[in-house]
C-alpha cells in the first residue's frame, strides 16, 4: 500500500477476566504491534468486551460505520468451543458478506505449527467498506493466525476502499481508480 493512505485498524478483545479486571489482555496489545510493525497501520481503536453475544455485535456495527474510518476489525477471544464463545456469532449476526476463506487460508497456514488451529471457530467478512477478522484469544493463537493474512490484507484494504482496479493484467488501465501494481 505505498501510496495508499495506512490502514486504520481497531482491536477488540474478547474476555469476561479481562473486562472485569481479572486478567492483563496480552492478546489485544500484542495484535496491535504486528498491525504497527508489519503493516503499518494506524491503530484507532481499542477496546475489551465480555462474551455477550449484543455488545460484540454493537461494537462490531460501531466500528464499521462509515465515519469512523476503520479499514480492519480485528477481533481476538471468544471463537473456540467454550459455552460463552460467541465472538463468531456476533460477528454473523451484523456481517454483510462472510469471507470463509480468508480464515480457512490462516487455518491452512498455521495448521503446520499447531492442528489445534482447527478449533477456532474464528470468521471474517465485510460491514460497508470494513473487513472483520474473528481470531482466536491466545497470544500465540492470534498472532499466528494474524501473520498467516498478513501478505493479503493490504489488497483486501484497496480492494475495499475502491483503489483497485487492476487484478495484475499489464495491460489494465484506470477507469474510476488507481491501477495497483503488486510485486510478486
Amino acid at each position: 500500500m505505498s501510496d495508499s493512505q495506512p490502514i486504520r485498524a481497531a482491536v477488540l478483545t474478547v474476555s469476561d477476566r479481562c473486562a472485569r479486571g481479572e486478567a492483563t489482555d496480552t492478546s489485544g496489545p500484542g495484535l496491535c504491534h504486528i498491525l504497527r510493525t508489519r503493516l503499518n497501520a494506524v491503530i484507532v481503536a481499542t477496546r475489551c468486551l465480555p462474551d455477550d453475544l449484543e455488545a460484540l455485535a454493537a461494537c462490531f456495527v460501531e466500528w464499521s460505520r462509515a465515519e469512523a474510518g476503520i479499514d480492519l476489525v480485528i477481533s481476538t477471544g471468544g471463537t473456540g468451543l467454550a459455552p460463552r464463545d460467541v465472538t463468531p456469532e456476533a460477528a454473523r449476526r451484523v456481517l454483510e458478506r462472510e469471507h470463509s476463506g480468508l480464515m480457512e487460508l490462516a487455518r491452512l497456514r498455521c495448521m503446520s505449527k499447531t492442528p489445534r488451529t482447527f478449533l477456532s471457530r474464528g470468521i471474517a467478512g465485510t460491514i460497508g467498506r470494513t473487513l472483520i477478522l474473528t481470531l482466536p484469544g491466545s497470544v500465540r493463537g492470534s498472532s499466528e493466525n494474524l501473520e498467516a493474512l498478513l501478505d493479503i490484507l493490504p489488497h483486501a484494504i484497496e480492494t475495499l476502499r475502491g483503489e483497485v482496479q487492476d487484478d495484475g493484467r499489464p495491460d489494465a488501465a484506470a477507469v474510476t481508480g488507481r491501477v495497483v501494481r503488486h510485486e510478486r
